[in-house]
């Protein structure tokens, strides 16, 4: 019986293994000391895999600029490979090794889904860029998860941000992690600028966490979105920088002219946003009448009782909405207002699934419970979670 799937811990059993009935392949080889011989051996081996069309890759073993060159030889040759993921996390690559990556990556053809994890590692802009222009050169990729999380990407370079993904505006879904660098306001508009000519993007995730980026940032991302006219599904991870209000209003407004999108994940947590921040983004949100399911995380902020009612009874106009997530725990929300912002959400007529978090924000053990009650009273509603 041919095998179907098989994990590694390390290139010994591998190599000893029936490379031929090999289909689909996982290399755990964190802490492993393999130099340039092995990853030579590796790459023969993989050669000789003509079955393999699923292959992923776990190294955390200080590898340098030299060692993922030599990993990207041993990549080549998996010329039938459809599916790939790399783990690099934890290493010391840099421009030149992400560059030499990026190259190998190019050759494998008909990779259509490629995930790569390259975070906190040394990799800077020209590195992310050279990089991402390999990887435009792939005709079949579709779906593209690139980590360049804590790396050393700012925009104090000659290249602008967009250059990361300015030629590979084909692909259909695309999550690109950029939590702490330094991006800013700049790095952001420069992005978004390029995003606008992903027409074909349907699905698309950004971190963007710990970037210094403020309201300025945020209104060209939004402006940048409206074009991705076939996005259906967005997620945008923007906590602990420093927006406060002023872009809320727009970005919603943004998002209500993309007409496909149904499903919204909004992480704005550890921010400046006060109740008018909040008014306005439930005013914009109000006007996405096409969204199913909606997600967000306003925990930390300066949010109050006014603004917490005002958000969710926009909410409640939004008239196609499923599923509910909301966190603004850690706020400064009473009994009272809390009180308002559930009867406000009690007004949907579609609301199915509730997931509702009001932790230490300043009411007692009793008031908790008369909320828990009010949940229960919510139209339609099969199922929902408080924490309060």
């Amino acid at each position: 019986m041919k095998q179907q799937n098989k994990y590694y811990n390390n290139l010994k059993d591998f190599l000893s293994s029936s490379l031929s009935s090999h289909k689909d392949l996982h290399f755990n080889l964190n802490y492993n000391e393999i130099g340039g011989e092995g990853l030579s051996s590796l790459g023969f081996a993989l050669a000789n895999c003509t079955n393999l069309t699923k292959l992923g890759f776990s190294f955390i073993n200080q590898i340098s600029d030299d060692g993922v060159q030599g990993l990207g030889q041993a990549i080549t040759k998996c010329i039938n490979v459809s599916y790939l993921t790399i783990c690099l996390n934890y290493n010391q690559i840099g421009n030149q090794g992400a560059s030499g990556l990026g190259q190998a990556l190019a050759k494998c053809i008909n990779l259509q889904n490629l995930e790569l994890y390259i975070n906190k590692n040394l990799i800077g802009l020209i590195g992310a860029s050279d990089m991402s222009y390999a990887l435009a050169k792939l005709p079949n990729l579709s779906s593209l998860i690139l980590d360049l999380g804590h790396n050393q990407i700012s925009q104090k370079c000659e290249l602008n941000l967009g250059s990361i993904l300015a030629k590979c505006t084909n692909l259909s879904n695309l999550t690109l992690y950029l939590s702490g660098n330094q991006i800013g306001n700049e790095g952001l508009l420069d992005l978004g600028y390029t995003l606008a000519n992903f027409t074909n993007l349907q699905n698309f995730t950004l971190y963007l966490n710990e970037n210094q980026i403020e309201d300025v940032g945020i209104l060209g991302l939004g402006s940048s979105l409206v074009k991705c006219t076939n996005l259906s599904s967005l997620t945008l991870y923007l906590s602990q920088n420093l927006i406060c209000a002023t872009s809320l209003l727009d970005l919603g407004s943004s998002l209500d002219n993309c007409s496909n999108l149904s499903n919204l994940t909004l992480d704005l947590g550890y921010n400046k946003i006060d109740d008018q921040g909040a008014q306005e983004l439930g005013y914009a949100l109000s006007k996405c009448t096409n969204f199913s399911n909606l997600a967000l995380y306003l925990f930390e902020n300066q949010i109050g009782a006014k603004g917490a009612s005002s958000l969710c009874s926009a909410l409640q106009k939004c008239s196609n909405l499923l599923n509910l997530t909301l966190y603004i725990n850690v706020s400064q929300i009473d009994y009272e207002g809390q009180s308002c912002l559930v009867s406000a959400l009690a007004k949907s007529t579609t609301l199915l699934n509730l997931i509702l978090n009001l932790g230490d924000n300043q009411i007692q053990v009793s008031e908790k419970l008369k909320l828990k009650w009010k949940c229960l009273k919510l139209k339609r509603l099969i199922s929902y979670k408080l924490f309060s």
